[in-house]
């Protein structure tokens, strides 16, 4: 790569490091082809300065080897997005139109639809090529004319090759693939695609003509009506009818896959969601405890600190004061009935203590009958007194 190619790319390319790079490596696999500056007219009739590609690449044909020449045209955006490729074909050649090459040479292939910037690059591009052309060459040979070598417009190129094919109907003209992404989205500044196809370089020996020669039908791929023998085109397509269908089932399993991993997510996710609102209840509801449980431990310091004032008034008192009058009652029928429960507390431990003295053999045993009957006797009327006393109080039994 020369200096000014270099020069070139570290000024007008965005990636220039990794650009370099990559066509480094493409020339060191492809020796046909030689890196040039050269200008690029686009369908609004702007024009660039970009690199260039040119050159030959081997193809592999019905058991020939044949120079096909190409020109790959690098965007400055490149590897972020695909390159524009090219067919040049010289002057004793035809283009053959079909679903990877229009009548202005530009290639389509799938490659170049998923190009990827982290995955994709030129040497990959080029044995994409290689195979698709090896299957079905983009040029063919015109009858009548000398035949010339296709790589003398481009330096360092392989020779020594048989003549190229001399008919388009090896292979019958398909839809082609649709265009692309336009090179310019959010990461490059070329005009869009109006639909027709960019013209070639200013290069010795391209095509300018729009008419080309009709297919002759004298030499085409024979069937297997005619035959009677399966050709290598139908196991070549049986194969790749197999191919796709083994993708085609690998993808779906994927998908099935991605979908089953999709709910198990979506479940996860409800989960953690209801979790969450649990979680958020709870935590208000230990708040609403909290508050609660600040609102008592005040109101216990309250208390406490009352009954450490009562203490201390207790202490500083006279320890003789009588017992009957710490409790004072608000009404007469309450003083009624904690009299009555005082003396009828006492009777049952009378009667405990006259059961002692009866097991112990302090007593006699009519003492003891007689003393409970008439304690028993005593007991009775109290807690009728008292329960007399709760109904006239309106206290609750």
């Amino acid at each position: 790569m020369d200096s000014y190619v270099s020069s070139h790319l570290q000024k007008y390319y965005k990636n220039p490091d990794k650009t370099k790079r990559d066509v480094q490596n493409l020339l060191q696999h492809y020796r046909g082809l030689q890196p040039k500056v050269e200008t690029f007219v686009f369908n609004d009739g702007a024009s660039k300065q970009l690199l260039c590609l040119g050159g030959t690449i081997p193809v592999h044909y019905k058991g020939s080897d044949y120079n096909i020449p190409v020109a790959l045209w690098l965007l400055e955006t490149h590897p972020i997005n695909a390159p524009m490729v090219f067919v040049r074909p010289t002057s004793d050649m035809r283009l053959r139109i079909s679903k990877h090459v229009d009548h202005n040479g530009k290639v389509y292939m799938p490659y170049l639809h998923v190009w990827s910037a982290n995955e994709s690059d030129l040497v990959a591009l080029v044995q994409v090529m290689i195979i698709i052309f090896g299957e079905q060459p983009p040029v063919y040979s015109v009858a009548g004319q000398p035949q010339t070598n296709p790589t003398a417009g481009y330096p360092g190129s392989l020779a020594g090759y048989p003549p190229y094919p001399t008919s388009a109907t090896a292979y019958p003209p398909a839809t082609p693939y649709p265009p692309y992404p336009p090179v310019n989205g959010p990461s490059s500044n070329y005009p869009a695609y109006s639909g027709a196809y960019p013209p070639y370089p200013a290069t010795p020996g391209a095509i300018t003509a729009s008419v080309y020669p009709p297919y002759p039908t004298s030499t085409g791929v024979p069937s297997t009506q005619s035959t009677g023998t399966i050709s290598e085109d139908h196991i070549r397509a049986s194969l790749l009818s197999a191919v796709e269908d083994k993708v085609r089932r690998r993808l779906s399993e994927i998908f099935a896959q991605a979908q089953a991993e999709i709910e198990t997510l979506k479940k996860t996710e409800n989960e953690l969601r209801m979790g969450q609102s649990k979680l958020e209840d709870l935590g208000r509801r230990l708040d609403q405890e909290q508050s609660e449980v600040e609102r008592s431990i005040a109101s216990l310091r309250e208390r406490h600190a009352e009954l450490e004032d009562s203490l201390g008034k207790l202490k500083s008192q006279d320890a003789n004061f009588d017992v009957d009058e710490a409790v004072v009652t608000t009404a007469p029928i309450y003083r009624q009935l904690l009299n009555a429960y005082a003396e009828e507390a006492a009777t049952e431990d009378a009667i405990y203590y006259l059961g002692e003295g009866l097991r112990r053999g302090v007593i006699e045993l009519d003492v003891f009958l007689k003393n409970v009957r008439s304690l028993s006797r005593k007991q009775f009327m109290l807690r009728a007194l008292m329960e007399r006393c709760r109904q006239q109080a309106g206290l609750s039994a």
